[in-house]
């Protein structure tokens, strides 16, 4: 039944191997590389391994059930754990994005509705870290522009897990479907008439890509230094330290100013910059089967949205796949898990019906 997947237990024998060779550990990024598809491909190893051993002990029972009808009932519950395990392993053989063992990187932008917008990319912000803390991630701050009411015009985030998460605990598996324009309906702190203004901010999710994973050709590059400038316009550096990398031949511009010195700066610029370039090859490569990806709005427009957040009614809503629940309040407090959930389920639907359709792509 599963017999496609046979070279994935020979791959996970030749990882484990290398694994245990000292040698491949002198090359950090190369160790964790390897471990991460080990890791990936030891669920799927140890279902296979199970299915097999059921499907054994189950032609055995039947067998012998009929001369001893006491293994009858030992037969059925067998069949049953048996069915069981080849679900999990269809789900864990489903095709899935290569990048969903990876870290990620977040950016968070104000759009339309001023100050409120901003205050509302805040929000968002609070609400994914406070969401990352729950899963026992790491987040660091790479360059943010504040307001002076405590809003975030931008900010650039990247989200780490332990050394130990599942595969599917990743977190751009987890976090890529909240990429997109998010809306929110409330009263404004600026609003003197009580009225419910609608603004919107801005997310991108892009997979944390190892430096040694893409080359960028520094002749590509233009590197301009400025002053870092805080709330208003506030220096909060008296040193060119800031740092704007422009990619000539794309023109993405990436610019860290939140580190104290410019190497820092450059470094965190092109941490992003790398990210960026590998989201954008994908995307222009596969932009048919990157659906979840494709999906990721880069304009900062009210109408072009995937989730409402109604502070009125204390209503989230995800466009995308219907999901509607009332408790705005715990949601930005960290508590994503339910629309995480649904989101997952949705896109694992997806991915089983391309391949019940022949479609891998």
């Amino acid at each position: 039944m599963f017999e496609s997947a046979a070279p994935l237990r020979t791959e996970h024998a030749e990882l484990e191997a290398r694994l245990a060779d000292p040698g491949v550990h002198s090359d950090v990024a190369l160790a964790r590389r390897l471990a991460r598809r080990y890791a990936e491909l030891t669920p799927v190893v140890k279902a296979l391994t199970e299915h097999e051993e059921l499907l054994g002990d189950l032609a055995a029972a039947r067998e012998l059930a009929a001369d001893d009808p006491a293994f009858a009932e030992e037969a059925e519950d067998l069949a049953g754990r048996a069915e069981e395990v080849a679900e999990r392993l269809t789900r864990l053989l489903a095709p899935r994005d290569p990048n969903d063992s990876a870290d990620a990187l977040m950016e968070i932008k104000s759009g339309e509705g001023g100050e409120e917008s901003a205050l509302f990319a805040g929000d968002l912000l609070r609400m994914y870290t406070r969401y990352a803390e729950s899963r026992g991630w790491k987040i660091e701050i790479l360059d943010a522009q504040e307001t002076d009411l405590g809003g975030v015009k931008s900010v650039t985030v990247a989200v780490k897990a332990g050394a130990h998460a599942e595969p599917d605990a990743m977190p751009y598996a987890v976090l890529k479907f909240e990429g997109g324009v998010h809306r929110v309906q409330r009263v404004p702190v600026t609003e003197t008439q009580g009225r419910v203004h609608t603004s919107a901010a801005g997310v991108l999710v892009m997979p944390e890509v190892e430096d040694t994973d893409i080359e960028i050709d520094e002749n590509d590059l233009r590197v301009d230094v400025f002053r870092s400038s805080g709330k208003g316009g506030q220096g909060v550096n008296t040193t060119d330290s800031a740092v704007r990398i422009t990619h000539l031949p794309t023109g993405l511009v990436v610019s860290c100013q939140n580190e104290r010195s410019q190497l820092q700066n450059r470094a965190q610029a092109l941490r992003v910059l790398r990210s960026r370039l590998t989201a954008l090859a994908e995307e222009q490569a596969a932009a048919e089967a990157s659906s979840a990806r494709a999906s990721q709005i880069r304009t900062v427009d009210r109408s072009e949205r995937i989730r409402t957040y109604n502070f009125p009614e204390n209503r989230i809503a995800d466009h995308r796949i219907g999901f509607k629940a009332y408790n705005l309040d715990a949601v930005l407090a960290g508590d994503l898990s339910a629309v995480v959930t649904a989101l997952q389920e949705a896109d694992l639907a997806q991915r089983l019906a391309r391949v019940g359709d022949g479609t891998h792509g």
